[in-house]
């Protein structure tokens, strides 16, 4: 079983809907290999409308014709290990903000699944 309470660091990465590593969808790619290093958790949300260093606005409205619409990777787990994450997001990331915060994580439990 995995608990993590107490001091966490949430590492929030925000990136196009549309952007790909290798063909696959980024925020996909981000997600895997948090768990391939074993991370807490990882979570994939959809922004409904946004806008990043372009200033161009991205919507889901109806009559907007934007389908790259922005999208946050977050990722939870205790300091060290999120800043040992880092790297994998340097080849990664090439157009995107990643940002670094610091929680308290109140509750998680986990039973362990099988990988």
């Amino acid at each position: 079983m995995t608990r993590l309470t107490g001091s966490v660091l949430r590492l929030t990465v925000y990136v196009g809907e549309n952007d790909t590593w290798h063909h696959r969808p980024l925020s996909s790619e981000i997600v895997h290999r948090a768990r391939a290093a074993g991370l807490a958790g990882a979570s994939v949300f959809r922004g409904v409308e946004g806008f990043g260093a372009s200033s161009v606005v991205h919507t889901s409205r109806l009559l907007s014709l934007s389908e790259d619409l922005p999208v946050a990777v977050v990722v939870v787990d205790t300091e060290e290990r999120v800043r040992a994450f880092l790297p994998e997001l340097d080849t990664l990331v090439t157009d995107g903000l990643v940002l670094l915060d610091r929680c308290e994580a109140v509750r998680y439990v986990s039973h362990e699944e099988p990988r």
